[in-house]
């Protein structure tokens, strides 16, 4: 693995062997969300709002696409992400600073349901529980 200044061209060969400057360009300007759309910053406020309708779409299609078998799990992922977005700070960890995503995958490992970690709880149920709950109402029994 290298290091120092070696790390710094290793990382920038990295994008070039990935893709080409004009596929780059391409999407680098992608967008999911009317920029005027943005919502009032209140104690409601979705930090995922432009990315909302993905998130939203590709759960409708989990569901619609997939018969999870019995038995399901619901674990976390961290994605090692340093930025100004939703993020997890846990000291302890190889990847401390990340997008934690709770997963609801069934035992063959398809995932069924996923939900970006938020801080939001309610009067009545703890932010764990909750997004226990919000993965789960889909299945039955």
């Amino acid at each position: 693995m290298p290091s120092g200044p070696d790390l710094d061209r290793h990382a920038l060969r990295f994008f070039g062997e990935t893709m080409t400057r004009d596929r780059f360009l391409h999407i680098h300007f992608l967008h999911f969300a009317d920029n005027s759309q943005r919502p009032d910053q209140s104690e409601e406020y979705d930090q995922l709002w432009k990315l909302r309708t993905v998130f939203d779409t590709l759960d409708e299609n989990y569901a619609k696409l997939y018969n999870p078998s019995d038995n399901l799990a619901v674990d976390e992922v961290i994605v090692k992400y340093r930025g100004r977005v939703i993020w997890q700070y846990i000291p302890n960890k190889r990847k401390r600073f990340g997008i934690k995503i709770y997963k609801l995958c069934d035992e063959a490992g398809y995932m069924c349901a996923m939900r970006v970690y938020s801080q939001s709880a309610t009067d009545d149920m703890t932010a764990t529980h909750a997004t226990v709950r919000h993965l789960t109402h889909r299945v039955e029994g």
